[in-house]
């Protein structure tokens, strides 16, 4: 009895002085150009800062951006406001946050989805700086190993919003994991909108206009592709729009569950690439407020379940076993080392 009343005495603790340090720290965002409800990564983030809010009874605010010039002012305005830590949320922020940061030495600075780096695209590491990124390659290699495997019609496809490593590292792992199942199987699955060795593929360059995503969505459906991964923010659900209306093909979700965050959607979603938005987050805050910030980068893998592959719903029983269990195996030997991805966009 004696030590379980130490242990809860020292419980009392620990959380009072997490509560004495919460009084004076406020946790801050600033959104990408997709806004707090783009049911992709921003909202994840946003998902994370309210989490930390409730659980470490921290203060925080956040700014929309509407557009990349809102990124500058939306950043220095989360700086005039106080904020003890604030967090760029999307690889477009980077230079601003880092010129923030580096004008900013008493604040603490983090970056999802992008390294610091210099002028020439150089990393650089800021003493009060943090990258907070993913391996999505690892997860997105499941995935394309699942839709070659799930494919009627021996084509699949995808597309980005705009040419960037948090992109590309999608389609990357996409590739090779339709490359591993015709590897497996002697097949000739065929990947429509990335070529991984050239890097060139489909952009809507855009990650808001869901018209350009629903447009590039019919094309492949035209050239016979039954399985799309939009990797493009709001813009991929103008794909699961095109895709829906066609009624035979199925959408790959990116960065969230879109079964869950997309229920409009979730009866053609066969899984999707997710990545720890909120939890890294969540993370970066906890340690800040605890005096434990570090500049050493954040990455999400497999291993750590920073990364991950949705479940596959309304299509599990349509998966044959086989294949559920030969995307076990492999996810077991990418978290084991065993296998690896690669990507040039990898961390």
């Amino acid at each position: 009895m004696a030590l379980s009343a130490c242990s809860g005495t020292d419980e009392k603790k620990s959380s009072d002085a997490m509560s004495s340090k919460s009084s004076d720290f406020k946790a801050c965002l600033v959104s990408d150009a997709g806004g707090w409800d783009d049911k992709s990564f921003n909202e994840s983030a946003f998902d994370g800062l309210k989490e930390a809010e409730k659980e470490f009874g921290v203060a925080v605010n956040t700014a929309e951006s509407k557009s990349d010039s809102d990124f500058g002012p939306n950043t220095q305005t989360m700086i005039d406001d106080g904020c003890s830590l604030i967090i760029g949320v999307g690889f477009l922020l980077a230079p601003g946050i880092k010129k923030a940061a580096e004008e900013n030495t008493d604040l603490h600075f983090g970056l999802v989805d992008a390294a610091f780096a210099d002028d020439k695209g150089n990393p650089v590491e800021l003493p009060n700086g943090r990258a907070l990124l993913f391996n999505t390659q690892e997860a997105a290699y499941l995935a394309g190993y699942v839709a070659a495997g799930a494919t009627k019609t021996g084509t699949v496809a995808t597309f980005g919003g705009i040419q960037i490593p948090s992109v590309t590292i999608f389609m990357d792992g996409f590739v090779d994991g339709v490359k591993a199942y015709n590897e497996a199987k002697g097949t000739d699955i065929k990947v429509l909108g990335w070529d991984k060795e050239t890097q060139n593929g489909s952009f809507t360059n855009s990650f808001d206009d869901q018209a350009l995503g629903k447009s590039q969505a019919q094309q492949f459906i035209e050239q016979g592709a039954d399985i799309i991964m939009p990797v493009a923010g709001p813009v991929g659900l103008g794909a699961a729009a095109a895709a829906k209306e066609a009624g035979n093909v199925m959408i790959v979700g990116v960065d969230s569950d879109w079964y869950v965050s997309s229920p409009d959607y979730k009866d053609i979603v066969l899984t999707s690439v997710m990545k720890g938005i909120g939890e890294s987050v969540k993370a970066a805050i906890k340690e800040a407020m605890g005096g434990d910030f570090t500049s050493k980068p954040y990455v999400g893998t497999i291993e750590n379940k920073g990364v991950s592959l949705a479940p596959f719903h309304d299509f599990d029983s349509k998966l044959s076993d086989e294949l559920k269990t030969e995307v076990k195996d492999l996810e077991a030997k990418i978290a084991s080392g065993e296998l690896k991805v690669e990507s040039p966009a990898a961390n």
